[in-house]
């Protein structure tokens, strides 16, 4: 009778996020995570990224924002419903918790921030002025390595629950947590594209996603490096994108996060409209 042979387990490659896809890097390059093989994106991917979050922009944009905060609400869902695969990768069980608890706190806000940020103004005139924010369109992300998944929902919540798409570099020493939620984001009814997910060296990345013409908006929180801060910044204003600088202060995570994130990523378009008689 031949022997059986011991079943080998089906190891998982860690791939990038992209237009709703988990393609490998076009460049085939990995680096050893935890002794897993983690995508190494390109300049190639980062294009790839922008373009894909571009096309996302008018239907998400275009949704409602009762839509968008029921999207994120089930992205809470799918997050609670793998807690445990995140604690297998070191995430503590309060900061996973924490995360689901902080999409749901954004969704609460999907269809109440134009009543906060935006409004009738007063005139000397007959006429109504109405000032309304909407989105400023494909942000780009350093996500913070001090916080590998509630840092990341802080930072990607925000921008994307008032109509932007993001693209988003992964803290480099913790890409696990960051693909992981992009599976969870995979099957939350998010359309693809809204939100893409790059691994790899942020050093490498970030210049391009700073300089692309396409990218209006740079949210630098987890660059832990001043010059590489100041270089961004420095090419983000080659196109007059909006940057959101990293903090001087290390951000406690846990804290009531405000609105600033999400306000951060919004232009203000104001109508006049003459009164009737």
């Amino acid at each position: 009778m031949p022997t059986e042979l011991p079943r080998l387990a089906v190891r998982k490659t860690y791939k990038l996020f992209i237009g709703g896809a988990f393609p490998r890097s076009e460049s085939g390059r990995t680096y050893l995570v935890q002794d897993h093989n983690v995508a190494l994106a390109s300049r190639k991917d980062v294009r790839d990224a922008v373009v894909a979050a571009r096309a996302a922009v008018p239907k998400w944009s275009g949704a409602t924002a009762y839509n968008r905060g029921q999207i994120l609400y089930r992205a809470a869902e799918m997050l609670e419903g793998r807690r445990g695969e995140f604690a297998a990768l070191g995430v503590p069980l309060p900061e996973v918790d924490a995360a689901a608890d902080r999409w749901v706190w954004y969704a609460g806000w999907s269809d109440k921030l134009a009543q906060v940020y935006g409004g009738a103004n007063p005139v000397a005139g007959p006429y109504f002025n109405l000032s309304a924010p909407e989105p400023t369109g494909v942000v780009g992300v350093v996500a913070p390595a001090d916080s590998p998944l509630l840092g990341l929902v802080s930072v990607i919540a925000p921008a994307i629950v008032t109509g932007n798409a993001v693209v988003v570099l992964a803290a480099e020493p913790h890409p696990l947590p960051a693909v992981t939620l992009a599976e969870v984001l995979a099957t939350s009814d998010l359309p693809g594209g809204v939100v893409n997910l790059l691994t790899g060296r942020v050093a490498e990345l970030a210049p391009w996603l700073a300089s692309h013409a396409d990218v209006n908006a740079l949210d630098l929180t987890g660059v832990a490096e001043q010059p590489l801060a100041t270089s961004l910044e420095q090419a983000a204003a080659g196109t007059l994108k909006r940057v959101v600088r990293p903090p001087v202060d290390p951000i406690d995570w846990t804290a009531d996060p405000g609105l600033d994130g999400m306000t951060a990523f919004l232009e203000t378009k104001t109508v006049w409209h003459p009164k009737g008689h």
